[in-house]
């Protein structure tokens, strides 16, 4: 249902900010007709997705009733311009239930490496996406991860990587994930990849996932409009460019805690003769303490 969640709040968000693009009636059409696209496997998942979306106002939403994975979703080719999404985190399918065209990305059995395969193929060269991966996409050491990491960087231009929290899909998943912002081009252009490390987005990491004032979320939005302006900022710092080259050299290492610095503060203790002089002071003052309590009550 997640998926839908993003497209209901995609309508939500054209309605509350660009309200004067429904005076045009071409874009009231493509609104209503066109804009909104989404696929299913569960049919009862699907008719309460299509209930939701037409009671915000999204009256003919495409969805379709299909594994987006299988064969029978192969029909869809450069469709789409844009692609928000937050696939299954964890999921596994024999090499003979996936649609082939996507095993030639990346060979594996993995539904959330797979789903990144076939993001690529729905959409349009220009087209954007806005991906939610588990962090095991960022790092693990398999070729299939690694082809599919390289494929981002090296064929295809990967703007950013923000990594969030392991809280803040609680109480459903604990698991940390990153969300990868790219655009489809078939022919490179990645130059740098900007990293975030989010540390809250306005609810607490806990079960209960109540509102706090900690939000790192419009800070993450400013920056990435302006990340010519994160050109000289360290890598001990929350966001930091990180040159395509350097990440080649890291075997397509997409995890923020390869490249970010932390800096260690010195602490210095007291010598060990202080400190057992210090003991034996607290401990003569216990005992006069124990001794005049004594005194008293007898």
């Amino acid at each position: 249902m997640s998926v839908f969640c993003i497209l209901v709040a995609a309508g939500e968000y054209i309605y509350e900010n660009h309200y004067n693009w429904f005076e045009d009636a071409a874009f009231r059409a493509h609104y209503n007709d066109g804009m909104f696209n989404g696929t299913e496997f569960d049919s009862t998942m699907l008719r309460i997705a299509a209930m939701n979306l037409q009671l915000h106002g999204i009256e003919t939403p495409k969805l379709r009733g299909v594994d987006a994975l299988s064969k029978s979703n192969g029909d869809v080719d450069e469709a789409y311009t844009l692609v928000l999404a937050n696939p299954p985190f964890k999921g596994s399918l024999d090499y003979d239930d996936v649609e082939s065209s996507l095993l030639k990305t990346t060979k594996t059995k993995k539904t959330e490496l797979l789903f990144l395969s076939l993001i690529l193929r729905i959409m349009r060269t220009g087209g954007r996406a806005a991906v939610i991966v588990p962090d095991g996409v960022l790092f693990g050491s398999s070729t299939a991860h690694k082809a599919i990491r390289k494929e981002l960087v090296q064929n295809q231009r990967l703007q950013a990587v923000v990594s969030m929290p392991s809280g803040v899909f609680k109480p459903y998943a604990g698991v940390s994930t990153a969300i990868l912002f790219f655009t489809k081009t078939n022919s490179g252009g990645t130059d740098h990849v900007w990293f975030y490390d989010m540390k809250a987005d306005g609810y607490s990491l806990d079960d209960k996932r109540s509102p706090v004032t900690a939000n790192d979320i419009p800070d993450i939005l400013k920056r990435f409009h302006n990340r010519k302006g994160e050109a000289g900022r360290k890598r001990t710092e929350q966001s930091f460019l990180v040159p395509m080259d350097e990440i080649k050299a890291n075997d397509w290492d997409l995890s923020i805690n390869r490249y970010k610095k932390i800096v260690y503060e010195e602490v210095e203790y007291d010598a060990p003769e202080v400190i057992l002089d210090r003991i034996k002071m607290l401990d003569e003052e216990r005992r006069k303490m124990f001794s005049d309590l004594n005194s008293t009550l007898l």
